[in-house]
């Protein structure tokens, strides 16, 4: 947090040199092995979901949402999945058509709808958890019980500090 307040105050050319000298390999800057390291990560997933029940994965976080939080607005499914209204629609429509949610008027707003889970749309929730679960086990393998618990806490506070982030510090 200091160092976003003082990021703050920086005129954001003297900050890029400075963040430049103070990082001068791609392969140490930190946002970089994070993005690198989820696309990694969420390319072996998706090759497993695709393969055994023909999903991708945006399709697979909207499913995983609806599994665990029950019916959701697609404004809902954006804001808990982080992807943009267009991924969001187009994962909806699939799992709908493949039979696996079904819409539902909302009742508290004419223009949205709920998407939920329907019977076929839960037994693959049901399948998919535990080969998410082995596989983030694969995975994380390597690290203790400890480590993982670590590493869960420090990305929560990566995600925040970059949701606290503001737009000029960006840039």
């Amino acid at each position: 947090m200091v160092q976003l307040a003082l990021a703050k105050r920086v005129p954001s050319g003297q900050r890029a040199r400075t963040m430049s000298a103070q990082k001068s390999r791609l392969a140490d800057y930190l946002p970089y092995l994070i993005a690198v390291t989820a696309s990694a990560v969420s390319d072996r997933i998706a090759d497993a979901y695709r393969e055994r029940f023909g999903i991708r994965i945006p399709e697979w976080r909207v499913l995983v949402v609806l599994g665990d939080a029950g019916a959701q607005t697609q404004r809902e499914l954006v804001r808990a999945t982080l992807m943009d209204k267009v991924a969001v629609n187009r994962a909806c429509k699939a799992l709908e058509e493949r039979g696996l949610a079904s819409r539902r008027a909302n009742t508290r707003d004419g223009r949205s709808h709920h998407l939920e889970l329907t019977p076929e749309g839960r037994t693959v929730h049901e399948r998919i958890m535990p080969l998410a679960l082995e596989m983030e086990h694969g995975i994380l393998g390597e690290l203790s019980a400890e480590e993982r618990q670590l590493l869960q806490r420090l990305l929560a506070r990566v995600r925040a500090g970059a949701a606290d982030l503001a737009p000029d510090v960006a840039a």
